[in-house]
């Protein structure tokens, strides 16, 4: 039966470009998601939605499904001495604030006398990816795990009282 608008979904994956592994979760936590919206790429949300409890699949994801075509424009000139304190490498991964407030990811592209050409494009734009992914599980949504988007296995625990055995009134199950 085909995967529900709603539904949480647990994943195994491991991820390639060619013969390089860029991403898995193999031996560790499954990846948790509330199907349907937009909480994975595209293409990996689509191939897995007839798949059931338990299966596995190989899936290539095409860019325009995945991280979006390579813009040569996604680049910026920045000044060098904003990056005082940091040692700069090209390839090196920063974070910075969005105009939107925003996490950022830029790749450093260039480094010049004074300036650093820093790129905008996912590390994976441009890419076919493929992955192996197996289906853990998949499950119906609370009505709070629907009403948050947020599977109740990604929720952060506020004051920690279910950790530390916490009594009545914690809320754990």
């Amino acid at each position: 039966m085909a995967m529900q608008i709603n539904q949480i979904v647990s994943i195994q994956y491991e991820v390639r470009d060619g013969s390089t592994v860029v991403d898995s979760n193999i031996g560790g936590a499954p990846l948790v998601f509330m199907f349907g919206k937009g909480q994975i790429i595209s293409g990996l949300e689509n191939a897995i939605a007839n798949m059931t409890i338990g299966e596995k699949a190989d899936v290539l994801v095409k860019p325009e499904d995945a991280y979006g075509a390579h813009s040569p424009d996604a680049t910026q000139e920045v000044p060098k001495d904003q990056f005082s304190g940091i040692d700069l490498e090209v390839g090196m991964t920063l974070y910075g604030q969005g105009e939107d407030g925003g996490t950022v990811q830029v790749t450093v592209s260039e480094i010049n006398e004074e300036t650093v050409v820093i790129d905008f494009n996912h590390p994976l734009a441009g890419k076919s990816l493929m992955f192996t992914v197996t289906v853990n599980n998949v499950r119906d949504a609370s009505a709070e795990e629907i009403l948050t988007g947020i599977p109740a296995e990604n929720m952060q625990e506020d004051d920690g009282c279910c950790g530390s055995g916490g009594g009545s009134g914690c809320g754990c199950h």
